[in-house]
């Protein structure tokens, strides 16, 4: 492989910190589910490859770095950029995407798991844009990617990410996971905390043009089909912000879809749940598989 120091890494469980705000239930959710299909690929179904990643970085800075994860007897599997949420924020991290990387290459995709500089770690609005845009380019050096085929998956804040990056260019379609689509909104209900004014670097007053470059509502349209999938119950990003940008990109004239669930904000990203296998069900169906 080419392009960048690389390592090759045995997934063994969650690393890092517990990132603060993410429920007991739904941390030993992710745990358990990462440990159920790791001792299924361990019994040989159905790869003992897809419990294994390679890390390659994609600049200098620590937090510039992607995790590959590919099936096992796949010439060229279509590629799934798994972008993790948590406001963009320093506490959260890739760890946040390992156990749907292991799911997705059981299931027969190339999960890209991507890390990047956030608030307090070099990160904020365009750089964090940036790191995203850089590590999904470095697809073209990898062996084992069907570039005919790469969709985004995108959590919370990852799902601003995931939402810019389809309108860049090089997504065929994208999956936003409870996603924070529509930034002005979003500054305007103080999400997180004030954290969306915190990534852009003030009010939509104050920085217009970073609102009108970063919020995935404001691109429209994509051109790219999309999916998003949000809980009923979720209170910490709420479900109008899945819904004015299924409505938006509609009238845009993009393919956008809208589902459902009785659940959380963690839900979509806890392997096991009826959310994840909307989300899976969702990546199938923009990959045609």
């Amino acid at each position: 492989m080419r392009g960048g120091r690389e390592d090759s890494i045995r997934l063994i469980g969650l690393t890092g910190e517990v990132p603060t705000g993410i429920s007991r239930r739904s941390v030993l959710g992710i745990a358990g589910a990462l440990a159920a299909t790791m001792a299924a690929c361990s019994s040989g179904t159905p790869s003992a490859r897809s419990a294994a990643m390679t890390r390659y970085t994609y600049g200098d800075h620590p937090s510039q770095y992607a995790e590959l994860t590919l099936p096992d007897a796949v010439a060229a599997a279509p590629v799934v950029v798994v972008v993790h949420g948590g406001y963009w924020g320093a506490s959260y991290g890739a760890e946040l995407g390992r156990p749907l990387a292991v799911d997705l290459a059981a299931n027969g995709f190339a999960a890209l798991n991507v890390e990047y500089r956030r608030l307090g770690d070099g990160g904020g609005w365009p750089q964090t844009g940036d790191d995203v845009a850089a590590a999904v380019a470095t697809l073209r050096d990898r062996d084992g990617v069907d570039l005919r085929h790469v969709v985004g998956l995108g959590h919370s804040a990852g799902g601003q990410l995931a939402g810019w990056l389809a309108a860049q260019g090089p997504l065929t379609g994208v999956v936003l996971q409870a996603g924070v689509l529509d930034l002005v909104a979003g500054s305007a209900a103080g999400l997180g905390g004030g954290a969306v004014e915190a990534f852009l670097g003030g009010t939509p007053e104050q920085r217009p043009d970073a609102y009108a470059q970063a919020s995935p509502l404001a691109r429209l349209p994509l051109r790219v089909p999309s999916i998003a999938v949000h809980g009923t119950r979720d209170t910490l990003v709420p479900i109008d912000q899945s819904r004015r940008f299924v409505d938006a990109a509609r009238a845009a004239g993009d393919s956008s879809e809208l589902r459902t669930f009785d659940g959380d904000h963690f839900d979509p990203i806890t392997v096991g749940t009826p959310a994840w296998a909307e989300c899976l069900d969702a990546v199938r169906r923009l990959t045609g598989r």
